[in-house]
């Protein structure tokens, strides 16, 4: 069974794939410091919830954009596995093409991000992935990563809106009453002008993107606040939120193959 490790910087997801299906999948908030043996207790229970242990998994993946963390997730595998782990933007062979000026400043989220969309849709896409940062990937037909967006996630925006006013309340990020656009009282300006706002950005720059390439592009949205979203823009084609699991597994099967 395969261990799956995609760790952002809000949070960290593991997945255990069993060779034909993911069987089971957990959250947890990202800890640069937590050690291999907190993260074995943690996941061992876990594990034992679903009738699954330590000793079942015989192989590991792991792509972090964290790296004080990758020390730590790395023992996990080899103290508590028993394997060594494969890590993207180390020792796994991606297979893909970086057509940017600086390929080792690709993320390696956004690369992972890139394979688990291309073996899923044809043609050119564009990749939303919706984080602590929002991103917007190009990826062409042949599966080459081409550069794309960085822009400040929708809960950082929100964070620093709070912490810069005073007068400005933590709220929560919720799609506002009836649709509405002008907010009648704070609250629901504030979530008028992060929801409606984040939905311009993205369809502003979803057509400034396809006007600057002069193709169709077929727009996949991925990522943990993405389902937020959905209904609120007809320019987004699909919602994947197992875009990067199935990418970590490309990256595996792969690298398998060229093991044998």
């Amino acid at each position: 069974m395969l261990l799956a490790i995609e760790q952002g910087n809000t949070n960290t997801l593991f997945a255990v794939h069993d060779g034909t299906s993911w069987i089971a999948q957990w959250r947890s908030a990202t800890e640069s410091t937590r050690t291999a043996d907190e993260y074995a207790v943690w996941l061992s229970q876990l594990l034992e919830m679903n009738g699954l242990s330590l000793q079942m998994l015989t192989a590991c993946i792991i792509s972090s954009v964290v790296p004080q963390s990758i020390f730590n997730l790395r023992n996990l595998s080899r103290r508590y596995l028993h394997v060594e782990p494969l890590i993207v933007g180390e020792n796994a062979d991606l297979r893909i093409a970086v057509r940017i000026d600086k390929p080792s400043e690709a993320g390696a989220d956004r690369l992972v991000n890139a394979i688990g969309a291309h073996i899923e849709y044809p043609g050119p896409l564009i990749v939303i992935d919706s984080g602590t940062a929002t991103t917007f990937d190009i990826i062409a037909a042949d599966g080459g990563f081409e550069g794309g967006i960085i822009a400040p996630g929708i809960n950082l925006s929100m964070q620093a809106l709070h912490d810069a006013a005073a007068k400005l309340p933590r709220i929560a990020i919720q799609r506002p009453e009836r649709n509405r656009v002008v907010g009648t009282d704070t609250v629901s300006a504030m979530q008028s002008g992060v929801f409606w706002g984040y939905i311009s950005l993205i369809e502003g720059l979803i057509s400034k993107i396809k006007a600057e390439r002069g193709e169709h592009l077929t727009v996949v949205a991925t990522g943990g606040v993405v389902s937020l979203f959905e209904d609120a823009t007809t320019m987004i084609d699909h919602y994947d939120p197992d875009l990067t699991i199935r990418g970590l597994l490309e990256i595996h099967r792969r690298n398998q193959r060229l093991a044998t």
